[in-house]
């Protein structure tokens, strides 16, 4: 799939349906993130119903509808909350708002499932955290770059089964492509809005570290931002990177920017390199730029040798089929809602705690 922005990264969905039709039912609104696009196909592949979606611009509840044709428009954000059949409400939000939006979203008895970043302050994270405990709903996370990329999946289910003995480094590289700034929203590029490079793409990041690694914690050692290449947006961070120790023993890094060249066929070359005490990991996500293969390249390196394993079209994204029934069941098997408070948690102390590379001013 080529796609020159990673706003725009949509996996077509790989059916594989948990229930039966109208056995979970579902709702889309506040369509601010093309990733609401990606969070859609992956519920319906689950086997959900799409009943409403809300927009408070009509023009892009009528484009969602376009994608959508199944989905009913709804008049107001309340015809969606009111509607005691919806299950989960699925939102894309400015950043800055998608705290609110959960918390309404399980005041009124409904699961929330969020683009990343979840939200963008740690006392916005306090906020959602006394709501969980008070409605007992769940505030899930949609951290495409592991659950909705197969060669992510894959790997997953490789460490867990021991192929590369116990994890000691992962290093992931989360590279995306700006493209025009014209068609960027204004929120894109202030930092009160979007919460900085680290807490929105890099939060992929540290979610994939306390993953592969197996972790529950982690410190932050140290971390940088930076703009270097777009002063006309001085609240942008076209780059960040950061240096951990989770809780297990292991160490990781990240880097991210909005540098991707124009000249590559996709959106970002994002490659995560996992280095275990039996053998070693690269996850090639989008592209391979070595070789004629497509995306969902996972290179495995153990005593048996050298291995290219094709996880595109192999895998599937099971994720969504486990949130499905941890709704309907309420158990906690597609993610531990401490564990999607823990990713963001982090990138908000990296960002929080980075030195800043550039003169910028605030």
């Amino acid at each position: 799939m080529a796609v020159s922005e990673g706003a725009n990264y949509a996996p077509a969905a790989m059916p594989k349906p948990v229930v039966e039709p109208g056995e979970f039912v579902f709702a889309a609104m506040h369509l601010d993130h093309g990733h609401i696009g990606g969070m859609t196909q992956g519920l319906l592949g689950a086997g959900g119903t799409l009943k409403w979606v809300y927009d408070p611009q009509p023009e892009r509840a009528a484009a969602f509808k376009e994608q959508f044709p199944e989905v009913t428009i709804a008049t107001s954000e309340e015809e969606v909350l009111s509607d005691p059949e919806v299950h989960l409400v699925a939102a894309a939000a400015v950043p800055v708002d998608r705290a609110r939006l959960g918390i309404r979203v399980m005041e009124a008895d409904k699961d929330y499932f969020t683009d990343k970043t979840p939200l963008i302050s740690l006392e916005q994270l306090a906020e959602a955290k006394a709501a969980v405990a008070r409605t007992g709903k769940k505030y899930m996370v949609y951290y495409s770059e592991r659950i909705h990329v197969e060669a992510a999946v894959l790997a997953t289910q490789l460490i867990q089964k021991g192929a590369i003995g116990k994890v000691l480094q992962v290093t992931g590289m989360g590279p995306h492509r700006l493209g025009d700034p014209s068609t960027r929203p204004d929120w894109f590029f202030e930092r009160a809005r979007y919460g900085g490079i680290l807490t929105d793409i890099g939060s992929h990041n540290f979610e994939q570290m306390l993953t592969f690694t197996g972790s529950e914690d982690a410190e932050i050692l140290s971390s940088s931002i930076g703009n270097f290449g777009h002063p006309e947006h001085p609240e942008l961070d076209d780059f960040g990177d950061a240096h951990v120790a989770l809780s297990s023993g292991a160490t990781g890094f990240v880097r991210v920017d909005w540098f991707t060249p124009s000249g590559l066929r996709t959106w970002g070359d994002g490659r995560t390199f996992v280095v275990g005490t039996e053998g070693y990991l690269e996850l090639r996500k989008y592209v391979d730029i070595t070789t004629d293969n497509g995306p969902n390249q996972v290179i495995l390196v153990d005593s048996e040798g050298e291995h290219r394993l094709e996880a595109d079209g192999n895998v599937g994204y099971p994720f969504f089929g486990e949130l499905v029934l941890d709704v309907l069941h309420r158990t906690e098997n597609a993610m531990t809602q401490e564990h999607a408070f823990k990713a963001v948690e982090l990138a908000l102390k990296a960002q929080e705690a980075a030195k800043e590379l550039t003169g910028r001013t605030a």
